[in-house]
């Protein structure tokens, strides 16, 4: 598979931007590839996310109330 990219404008703030300049250097790597990275990075985590609530929607809701009292009475609390 052809790997394509797409050209963007990101606005950062200026210390996060000089931290990954001075990160670019220390690593050989741009800030383009380092974006990437945390933006897939961080899609992973949502896609995990949704995973875990998708194996559990099945779940009975408790509420907050009936969580406490259950506490209580398990002498947990």
């Amino acid at each position: 598979m052809v790997n394509q990219t797409k050209r963007t404008t990101v606005y950062l703030d200026t210390d996060l931007h000089k931290a990954l300049q001075l990160k670019s250097v220390e690593t050989s790597r741009t800030i383009s590839d380092m974006v990437n990275e945390a933006v897939k990075t961080s899609l992973a985590e949502d896609a995990e996310d949704i995973t875990a609530f998708e194996e559990r929607e099945q779940e009975p809701l408790i509420s907050y109330e009936e969580m406490v009292k259950k506490l209580k009475i398990d002498g947990r609390i």
